[in-house]
């Protein structure tokens, strides 16, 4: 813990607005040596695993995989709880799917959303995270104008923070935290990624999905500073391992300024998560290695390359997509895929009047992710 002592006590209280929310950089020096150490760690770790995710024949295997597993992540840190199987049985048709399964998937579409105005604008802005949010909420979400959002305590429903309220307040704390997250001379990215993910949560913008919002913005103030070519860092499953301390570290930030100790848990989220995730793409390119190799004995060769894309892109597979894919008709399509079932490669699952062929290995790879 930090030795900073609370430096206004006496002007925040958790049941009243916090319109004094101070504009970023912190007053004090952050980069301490405890930070500075473990952000040296934090980019190695990093930038390795963006290498590795580079290098892969593939790449969009990992963005198709991990956008799914961050999205269930997320959203199960706001209590929107889904299985990786029913969100990769339903990523591309949401026909039946359970209304907590739709809200998830939303969360794949904020990203992507989000990720394109990054690209085209090389700028995170308000409407960047309104873009994000509305996609989210699946209904046009601006800045709060109605008063009385309190967090509470799930338990004793005791205030624990009041935001900023007021439109015109609001939308000056989020033109600060703009200037902030698009100013480059401030700090090192990943600590200006973790401060403004605080101020983001501090100004809470949104009527509801800031929480999802602000960890979309995160990754994408990654690409934008350039240390990740694609939103393949699956920070979310870090966050939900360690929810209490996240929650607990951001309540300390505003109570105590303890800004010290919330950077050390997001470098070492960080850290952790491409630590893990370099050890997930060398598991996918074994699982791939070992698919290609059956494939060219149970196909004999025949289209094994592209449908072998096309079975790592998602566990599940239909035999439109393989057709689309590979460029051939419904009936080749349908062969191919029987004869890997027939090979225990694939098992072949009726759901409705939709026919979907799962690769076991592949779920259980991802599950365990």
């Amino acid at each position: 813990m930090s030795d900073m002592s609370p430096i206004h006590p006496t002007r925040w209280d958790p049941t009243q607005p916090y319109n004094e929310l101070p504009a970023l950089p912190p007053r004090n020096d952050v980069e301490t040596r405890g930070v500075l150490k473990l952000l040296i760690e934090a980019r190695s770790t990093l930038a390795a695993m963006d290498q590795a995710a580079r290098r892969l024949p593939n790449p969009q295997v990992l963005l198709s995989t991990l956008t799914v597993l961050e999205a269930q992540a997320s959203s199960e840190i706001e209590n929107v709880v889904t299985t990786t199987d029913e969100l990769f049985r339903h990523i591309d048709n949401d026909a039946g799917a359970s209304p907590d399964v739709k809200e998830a998937l939303r969360y794949r579409q904020g990203l992507f959303s989000g990720l394109d105005l990054v690209r085209t604008r090389g700028t995170i802005t308000r409407v960047t995270a309104e873009t994000i949010c509305t996609e989210l909420a699946g209904r046009h979400m601006g800045l709060r104008r109605t008063s009385g959002t309190i967090i509470a305590d799930p338990r004793t429903r005791q205030a624990v923070y009041t935001p900023p309220e007021g439109y015109e307040i609001l939308d000056r704390k989020m033109a600060e935290w703009e200037r902030y997250v698009n100013g480059p001379g401030h700090h090192d990215p990943l600590i200006r990624m973790a401060l403004a993910h605080y101020q983001f949560e501090a100004i809470h913008p949104f009527e509801d999905g800031n929480g999802r919002t602000g960890r979309i913005i995160n990754i994408l103030q990654l690409i934008n500073d350039e240390l990740l070519d694609r939103p393949v860092l699956y920070l979310s499953r870090q966050i939900i391992a360690t929810k209490n301390e996240y929650y607990r570290l951001l309540r300390e930030v505003t109570s105590e300024e303890n800004f010290e100790d919330w950077i050390i848990y997001m470098l070492e989220s960080v850290r952790k998560t491409a630590q893990s995730t370099l050890y997930l793409i060398d598991q996918i390119q074994e699982l791939e290695g070992g698919l290609r190799s059956v494939m060219d004995s149970a196909l004999r060769g025949a289209g094994s390359l592209a449908l072998a894309n096309v079975l790592m892109a998602q566990p599940y597979t239909r035999i439109k997509q393989v057709s689309q894919a590979c460029g051939v008709t419904r009936q080749t399509a349908s062969r191919w895929l029987s004869a890997l079932v027939d090979a225990n490669i694939l098992e072949r699952i009726e759901a409705g009047r939709d026919v979907l062929f799962l690769n076991p290995r592949y779920m259980r790879l991802l599950a365990e992710a």
